[in-house]
Order: C-alpha cells, then structure tokens, then sequence
C-alpha cells in the first residue's frame, strides 16, 4: 500500500504538467484515494477551468465517500469563475483531506480549511509543504506583492563570461540547455530584453519547440527612448504580442509609429537610474502578466538587480573559458569596494543539461522587494 507521501507526490506531479496552463491561477492536483486504491486523479489546466478537485471527485463518482483527497493546495473557499471546491469537497463526504498548504492569499488562507474541519472532516496540513510551495512560487509572489515574479537567466563560460568583447554570444551553451531555455519561455508570461539586445541580435524572442507548439511569450523591450526599429523581428506582433516600456518623455509621433503596427506602449517615468522598474512591474501586473523571464544583457541585469527584484537566478555555465579583459559579464553597474555589499544567494539545485551545468539559485530571505 502506497504511503500520503507517495499520493501528494502524484498530486505534486499532476499539479507541475500544467505550468505554464494556469495563470494567473495555481497549478493544482488533487488525488482521491479510499480503501488503498486511487478513485480520482485531477489537476487544474487553465484558468476558467474546473479545478483539480472537481476532476478528481468527478473521476471517483460514488466512490468519494469515505476516501482521502491528497490536494497540493489548499481547496478555495470563494466564489470566481468557479464555485468554491471548499464547499465542494465538504459534500462529498470524504472522510480525510491531506493538504501540502495553505492558500497564500493573506485574506482568505484558511478559510477553507476550516470549513472543512467545522464540517466533521479530519484535515491535515503540511505534507511536502516547501515542494508545493517552490512548485506555486510565481503565484504565492503574486498574491503577497501584486507584482510579477521575476526570473534572471543566463548563460555564461565557467570563468563568468556572456560574450566575447565585440558581443559575440552564439552559442555559449548547448543545443540542450537552449532547448530547456524554450520550455522555460513556454511556461511564463512574459520574456523581458533590453534594447541593447534588440539591436546586437534582433531576436524574435518566441517559443520553438521540436516536437509540439509551444506557447510564445509577451516581448517585453526596455526601450528609454524608443530606440527600437520599426522592422525589428519584436515588432511583428503576428507571432506574439510586444510591450515596449520608454519613457514619458518620448515624443507621441514616435510612439504611434509602433501603435500602428499592434505594438503597446508603456510609458514609465525615469529616475537617476533608469526607467523605474517598481512602476514597470505594477503596471504589467495591471495587464495580467504574472511573471516575466529576464533574458536581457549585463545593464538590464544589473538594473533589476539593484532594484532588488529578481526573485530567482537560473545560470546555465558552459564547460568554456573565454578569458579577457574586455569580455562581456553577466551584471555591469556600479562597483562595490566590499564583499558585504554582494547580493547573498542561496544555492537550490544543481542539474546536468547536455554538457552544461544549471544552477538554481534564490536571493536570502529580505534581499528582494
């Protein structure tokens, strides 16, 4: 007989095959279990959807009664698009309910909960609690900020370089770790790019995966003063759609040129160090975007990194070295005379990807905003 742990890790695994599906909702699973036999299996695939629990009892039917539902997140106990799977789970009459946590929503986490144990039912909560919440991290960040979850990713030689001096960056790492990289880009909202970026590589910055279509991302393009040309790749909005954030300060004649071509506008006002980023990431919020993949170059990194915003590193390292001393690193910005002025990160995972290394790393505890 499997233990709760093995069930909330197929809850677990269920939730994680629909990143990408759900925003701005969590990724959820729910697996029904009675006698020692799995009656119901859901997860939640798209937001407007029915929710993990409601494919789970709807796959059990009769035999709900008196099982255990193992569920990644605590069931909703509101009315949105969907009734609440609070109210649904009490009038099933399962006898137990194994929660891994708590909604993050200060406003209603628990709720749910006791409903459910006001109704007679034995819950339990906490069971592989810091999987489930690494595996909703974009959404718990949402609900505690009201801002976009931020994802600084690069790719550098093992002596931390991400181009040549001249700007030359083709192919710093595998045909594997680029492939992860597009998987990535199909699980977020947003990809984020400086124009410095648009005008060395002119990318298209969309989804290309091999074997199935992959979702493309909105463009992000930090672009002060609309620098951007009108036949860059970013600007054909057929593919995907393109935000290009400048400041206030750029003429309206400019700005309706890209209007034109279906490209938004978003006007950010700037101070001493730029454009400001804690503006920025409000008003994308404002559009829906949940989070936002950084691909930029070294000035766009160290803008974010300033500001204290990026709330997750992941740094592929090719088995390289380039040397020299006017090569590209992956941060510019001021200098620091002290280690104590370094951002302290904590190491998460490290995974082989082809002949590369990638790291997951997060900023200690206070070191974001």
């Amino acid at each position: 007989m499997k233990t709760d742990y093995e069930y909330m890790q197929l809850a677990l695994d269920l939730a994680a095959s629909a990143k990408g599906n759900t925003n701005p909702n969590p990724v959820v699973g729910a697996v029904l279990v009675k006698d020692g036999v799995i009656v119901g299996t859901g997860l939640h695939r798209k937001a407007g959807e029915p929710h993990a629990e409601v494919h789970a009892f709807r796959m059990a039917g009769e035999h709900a009664k008196d099982a255990t539902l193992y569920v990644t997140l605590e069931p909703c106990s509101h009315y949105g698009k969907t009734p609440p799977c609070a109210k649904l789970v009490k009038e099933s009459e399962v006898s137990r309910v194994v929660v891994a946590t708590t909604d993050p929503n200060p406003n209603v986490a628990g709720r749910g909960i006791n409903m459910l144990r006001e109704a007679g039912i034995e819950v339990e909560v906490g069971l592989l609690e810091k999987e489930a919440r690494k595996l909703n991290e974009r959404f718990i960040h949402n609900m505690l900020t009201s801002k976009p979850f931020v994802i600084s990713k690069f790719a550098m030689t093992l002596d931390g370089k991400i181009a040549t001096r001249n700007g030359q960056s083709k192919w710093i790492t595998s045909e594997e770790a680029r492939l992860q990289v597009h998987e990535l880009r199909h699980e977020v909202d947003a990809i984020l790019v400086g124009i410095g970026t648009v005008l060395a590589d002119n990318p298209s910055l969309t989804t290309r995966l091999p074997h199935r279509n992959g979702k493309n991302p909105i463009r992000i393009i930090l672009d002060s003063e609309l620098k951007t040309p009108l036949n860059a790749n970013v600007t054909d909005t057929s593919e995907a759609p393109t935000i290009i954030v400048c400041s206030t300060n750029v003429d309206e004649a400019k700005k309706s040129q890209f209007l034109e071509k279906g490209v938004k506008i978003l006007s950010i006002e700037k101070n001493t160090d730029g454009l400001k980023l804690d503006d920025m990431l409000d008003e994308l919020y404002k559009l829906g975007i949940t989070d936002v993949l950084v691909e930029g170059g070294a000035e766009v990194n160290a803008s974010f990194l300033r500001a204290g915003f990026i709330n997750k590193f992941l740094v592929y390292i090719a088995p390289k070295i380039l040397g020299g001393r006017n090569s590209k690193t992956p941060f510019t910005g001021l200098d620091v005379d002290t280690m104590d002025a370094a951002l302290q990160l904590e190491f998460d995972s490290f995974e082989m990807v082809g002949p590369d290394i990638c790291i997951t790393a997060y900023p200690k505890l206070g070191e974001t905003k």
